[in-house]
């Protein structure tokens, strides 16, 4: 996890001003491990004790992202958007169907694929998206108890 000093340097090196709440969303994304919408954002961050309003943090969200410290991820079915700390990794996501936990995945099984089309299509594939849904482990004892 970043130290406050990091995460004001990383705002001002993005031509951000360093202000609590930026500091404080950015952290929270920077040491959450998987995506989070801004409602859990603002909730964390109160529960801390950091007063801050949910259009701020909305507000501060659309500011990370333009400058790319921080990614607005859209799985299906969700009508919300979430959103990372931007890490340059590129990212799959595993997807509980019953409590909506989100795993990032870091291995991806498509560059290989992405090769093959390129070769039989002629397409220049410049990305692709892939979420896995299923049930995490503590919902799978629960459906089946």
């Amino acid at each position: 996890m970043k130290s406050r000093a990091e995460l004001a340097e990383l705002l001002r090196s993005h031509g951000l001003k360093c202000t609590r709440s930026r500091e404080a969303v950015l952290g929270y994304l920077e040491s959450a491990g998987q995506p989070a919408d801004a409602e859990r954002i603002y909730a964390e961050l109160r529960a801390m004790g950091i007063a801050v309003n949910l259009s701020t943090v909305y507000r501060t969200l659309e500011s990370l992202c333009g400058v790319g410290l921080a990614k607005k991820v859209v799985l299906e079915n969700e009508g919300r958007a979430l959103f990372e700390f931007c890490d340059s990794a590129h990212r799959h996501y595993l997807v509980c169907i019953c409590c909506k936990k989100i795993i990032p995945i870091t291995f991806c099984p498509l560059g290989e694929y992405e090769q093959q089309l390129e070769q039989r299509t002629g397409y220049e594939i410049t990305g692709h998206k892939l979420d896995v849904y299923g049930y995490c482990p503590q919902c799978k004892k629960i459906s089946r108890a």
